[in-house]
């Protein structure tokens, strides 16, 4: 784990291969989690490709800053971690929230990406009502009070056992998130709509969902492909909001034959 000062912001973040000239992909995890839910795809991948994690600022243990935020600036902390590791032609890899990343990081710096990845995201996700009630629910109650039904979106019935290990884990990184982190990342979903940016877009793209995505449904992820030009698309049979920690033999096998395209 690596930290770097990017203006005031300390980010935490992690890369695999840096100076071994692989090609590379940055991800770009979800609304209320870290890092940590790329573990099992780096480890597929490490061989591979230089890989690229980070904490977005409010979330795991990066800086808080200043929220509420824009999508723009988790994009400026992207961009300035791949400058800071001389990275080019990358691919991005976001999820959810990190779509949104993902395509303001093409929006400014199309120069640096050289195919987007896009995982149960959208070009715009929600409205402005939907992100005030969550908002105020986590500022309340706290991140506690929207465990279950946040839960219920992430992952399939199956997975939200209590025998399973795994899923009281992602439990607790959501609990574990700061709440002004959390909010603040709410509200920069809330004011983002990148449906010009997704219709300019010039480089090799995919999108995947979870069939049983309860954030970003199915026909949402469609909707995004819909715009890109050329843009594949395809659904992913017994996974939810997050594929990658639910199903991730079958996220990385969809990713590996988009890398194998370009």
């Amino acid at each position: 784990m690596k930290f770097l000062r990017i203006g005031d912001v300390v980010i935490s973040h992690d890369i695999v291969g840096a100076d071994s000239g692989k090609p590379a992909i940055a991800f770009i995890n979800s609304l209320g989690t870290d890092q940590r839910i790329w573990s099992q795809v780096v480890e597929a991948l490490s061989d591979e490709f230089t890989l690229l994690t980070f904490d977005k600022r409010g979330h795991g243990l990066s800086d808080l800053a200043s929220p509420p935020y824009q999508i723009e600036n988790f994009a400026d902390d992207l961009i300035a971690l791949i400058e800071h590791y001389g990275l080019r032609n990358v691919t991005l890899c976001g999820l959810s929230i990190g779509g949104l990343i993902a395509l303001s990081t093409y929006d400014k710096r199309p120069d640096l990406i050289r195919g987007l990845f896009f995982a149960d995201t959208a070009h715009k996700i929600g409205t402005p009502e939907f992100w005030a009630a969550r908002i105020g629910a986590v500022e309340s109650g706290g991140i506690g009070s929207i465990l279950e039904p946040i839960m219920s979106r992430w992952f399939t019935g199956p997975y939200r056992t209590n025998g399973n290990a795994d899923y009281r884990g992602y439990c607790n990184m959501l609990l574990r998130q700061p709440v002004e982190g959390y909010a603040g990342a709410c509200a920069a979903i809330r004011d983002a709509d990148f449906t010009d940016v997704a219709k300019r877009i010039a480089v090799p793209a995919h999108c995947v969902a979870g069939a049983e995505d309860g954030s970003t449904p199915p026909e949402l992820v469609r909707s995004l492909a819909d715009l890109i030009p050329g843009c594949g698309f395809e659904i992913i049979e017994g996974a939810a909001h997050i594929p990658c920690v639910e199903t991730p033999e079958l996220f990385t096998g969809i990713l590996r034959r988009f890398l194998s395209a370009l």
